[in-house]
């Protein structure tokens, strides 16, 4: 059984479920940044939340959240070419372009990097990274355009883990704890979005 809301605090970690953050209707429980943003820049299609790109911005969360494994599914349409965007964790007031935040790529052949954004304390492999950038372990395994990909997110206490279609592409540790909503990027490019899937951990 899923659930709309945040369960109560105090639940066990047996007892917690996921929460679907979209609805497959409409926008409920979203916010829209910047405001001013044309309805047409974040619409629902058949159970499908889509973003036309443009303006630059993001559609967050209006509940904040702490430590959660993240569940979603995302496609780039063949037609439109490859594009980019990202979700954003952990993201701190005030909005604007873009706001401290962890950023899981999406970037079409980037899916997996970790972008540090406006400072936010973090560690991540040095090996890998340049930086704000640090690029993922192993090579692109996301699926042709116009194909569902899958991104699973953990983002435990400080400890983060990203997995692509099933394989772990990147790690980060000491992140900064703290209750942030989570975001998806309008980053200049059309993307598709379906099954975003939220799991409380204690």
């Amino acid at each position: 059984m899923l659930l709309s809301c945040a369960p109560p605090k105090d639940m066990s970690p047996s007892e917690r479920r996921s929460i679907e953050l979209f609805n497959g209707t409409d926008l409920t429980n979203w916010k829209v940044f910047p405001a001013d943003a044309p309805a047409e820049t974040w619409t629902v299609r058949d159970g499908v939340l889509v973003c036309a790109g443009q303006p630059v911005g993001y559609l967050r969360t209006e509940g904040k959240y702490t430590s959660f494994e993240l569940e979603l599914e995302w496609r780039f349409d063949p037609s439109k070419g490859a594009g980019n965007s990202g979700v954003l964790m952990r993201v701190q007031y005030p909005d604007k372009v873009w706001p401290k935040s962890i950023e899981a790529q999406l970037q079409s052949g980037s899916a997996g990097d970790i972008w540090n954004i406006d400072d936010f304390p973090m560690m991540t492999n040095r090996d890998r990274t340049n930086g704000r950038h640090t690029a993922k372990a192993h090579p692109s395994n996301e699926k042709p355009l116009g194909e569902w990909n899958q991104y699973s997110i953990r983002l435990e206490g400080d400890s983060l883990q990203l997995k692509v279609n099933g394989v772990v592409q990147n790690t980060a540790t000491r992140c900064e704890v703290i209750d942030g909503w989570i975001a998806l990027q309008s980053e200049g490019a059309h993307i598709e979005f379906r099954n975003i899937r939220l799991r409380p951990l204690p």
